[in-house]
């Protein structure tokens, strides 16, 4: 949807999303515009292409006859100063057979606007379900509460700062979900966001109902896997993201593939990514670097969400840039977990491999053919799982696609979460 299509809804418009800055001067206009209002804005952008949504504070009178509306509002949590940003879409004919409403779980350092790809085909799902779709904000990342981030246990106690760290992510969780009155979720995460849905899973099981991992962090054991961070901003997004090629379940053919143009990839590792590299292990975030930048953090973003979202149209890659900025030029805070849950190299400290075989629910790896995550891990995960008793680990590959398979091929990712949020469970064979 076109900025002008955007604004010719019934509700108020909203001020287009500035031009991707490449001149200083327009860097350094970008920078001083930024904020919590813009970011907002940003925000909405991307949530209007849906013609589902409400604006806060406007009426849904215009929506009233679809089968879903979708709200963004902020649930305040019981410290103070600690809320979730979210993002709402409830069935209007909700269903006394419905299953459990799916939660949307973004990556490091992203938000729920990420998937506003997405939204469309779960929200669809969701109407004819009878049920909701929910997508937040980790508590420090997007445009949820950005409040100080610490850990108190020592360096060399990696059981406790790991779960330190987990608790700060996991905990709001937790009580996000009490809030909102849900008795159990389908978790959708990506990324660091999928590391975070197995470690809720594991302190709640109770809770989940279904796991769906999309590219997850923190999965292999072997610290030499070839996982590479730096790719994240030196990739290029895949021009044939509009190829509708489904999701096929993985072979160890694909994970083989993979794996070999990964080990390419880290053979031709450029300055860039070594310094990414570096900066990574001694503690510090891309956002950092970026609010370190000042007045040239525009133009950093805007060489970044130019290049890695090149399969989105003009109008979605300059909102797309506004969200990212106004999100990554926020108060640092929920990044700084990275460092106490990843070991140098994007290796886990207590790797999800070594624990996952404990779920008792399905639980689907998705990876995309470009990924930069190892897919070893997913692999090996299924496999301990079924070691476990537990026939319900699956594992796909999403063809044209990298690290971000939700925005790369939304088409195969929509078509293949619709399926595995419809999919029956498996009945365990008695004894």
């Amino acid at each position: 949807m076109s900025a002008s299509a955007a604004n010719s809804s019934p509700f108020l418009p909203l001020p287009p999303a500035r031009e991707i800055p490449v001149t200083f001067t327009a860097s350094l206009r970008s920078w001083w515009a930024s904020g919590e209002k813009q970011g907002a804005a940003a925000e909405e952008r991307l949530l209007r292409r849906l013609p589902f949504f409400v604006p806060e504070k406007m009426e849904s009178a215009a929506t009233s006859d679809s089968p879903v509306i979708a709200r963004s509002e902020r649930i305040d949590l019981s410290t103070p100063r600690h809320y979730l940003n979210s993002l709402s879409i409830k069935s209007t004919s909700p269903s006394p057979t419905a299953p459990p409403p799916a939660v949307v779980l973004h990556g490091y350092g992203a938000g729920l606007g990420f998937f506003f790809r997405n939204f469309p085909a779960l929200a669809k799902w969701a109407g004819h379900r009878g049920t909701d779709v929910y997508a937040l904000d980790w508590l420090g990342m997007g445009r949820s509460a950005r409040v100080p981030f610490s850990v108190k246990a020592k360096r060399d106690d990696i059981p406790g700062r790991v779960n330190e760290a987990e608790s700060f992510f996991v905990d709001s969780l937790e009580e996000w979900r009490d809030k909102m009155g849900l008795d159990k979720m389908t978790l959708i995460g990506h990324s660091l966001g999928a590391y975070f849905s197995v470690a809720y899973a594991l302190r709640h099981p109770t809770r989940v109902n279904k796991l769906i991992l999309l590219s997850p962090a923190g999965v292999p054991q072997d610290p030499n896997n070839l996982t590479m961070p730096s790719r994240e901003v030196t990739d290029k997004g895949d021009a044939s993201s509009t190829v509708s090629d489904s999701a096929a379940p993985a072979s160890k053919g694909d994970v083989k593939r993979i794996r070999e143009e990964q080990k390419a990839q880290k053979k031709q590792e450029s300055k860039t990514r070594r310094l990414f590299t570096y900066l990574w292990e001694e503690g510090w975030s891309p956002f950092q670097v970026v609010r370190s930048s000042v007045f040239w953090g525009p133009m950093l973003v805007g060489k970044y969400s130019s290049r890695r979202f090149s399969g989105l149209t003009e109008d979605e890659t300059r909102d797309m840039h506004d969200y990212i900025l106004n999100i990554t030029l926020a108060k640092g805070s929920g990044e700084y977990c990275i460092s106490h849950i990843l070991a140098p190299g994007a290796h886990a400290r207590m790797p999800l491999v070594d624990r996952v075989d404990a779920l008792k629910i399905p639980i689907t790896f998705v990876y995309g053919d470009h990924d930069w995550m190892d897919p070893e891990g997913g692999s090996k995960s299924v496999d301990k799982l079924r070691k476990a008793g537990n026939e319900q680990g699956r594992m796909y590959v999403i063809p044209h696609a990298g690290h971000h398979v939700y925005l790369d091929n939304p088409k195969a990712v929509n078509d293949l979460l619709v399926k595995e949020l419809d999919r029956p469970p498996k009945q365990p064979v008695p004894n």
